[in-house]
């Protein structure tokens, strides 16, 4: 899956998830908060679209997607992605890479 594809479609999923997705331009990596009770995803649109992408996935991680539907094209990724920050545990999802 081409990785603005696969973006959008991970947007959509943290929306479904209850998640409000901002990208902003600055000097940070992106991650999620909560502000007066609104689950928030700030993203840097100013990096590269994979690592968006990687820092959606690493905040999907951490979510109960248990009863989420999500495409089998974007769980077969995701599935990779998660691999991967499972052998880096302290990465930022920047390094997150996929074909």
């Amino acid at each position: 899956m081409k990785a603005d594809k696969l973006l959008l479609e991970l947007e959509h999923l943290l929306e479904q998830c209850g998640y409000r997705l901002r990208k902003e331009r600055g000097s940070f990596r992106g991650n999620n908060c909560i502000i007066e009770g609104d689950m928030l995803v700030i993203v840097n649109k100013n990096k590269p679209i994979e690592s968006q992408v990687g820092t959606i996935a690493r905040i999907l991680s951490d979510v109960d997607l248990s009863t989420t539907y999500i495409k089998p094209a974007v769980k077969k990724e995701l599935n990779i992605l998660w691999d991967r920050l499972a052998l880096s545990p302290h990465s930022s999802g920047d390094e997150l890479d996929f074909d």
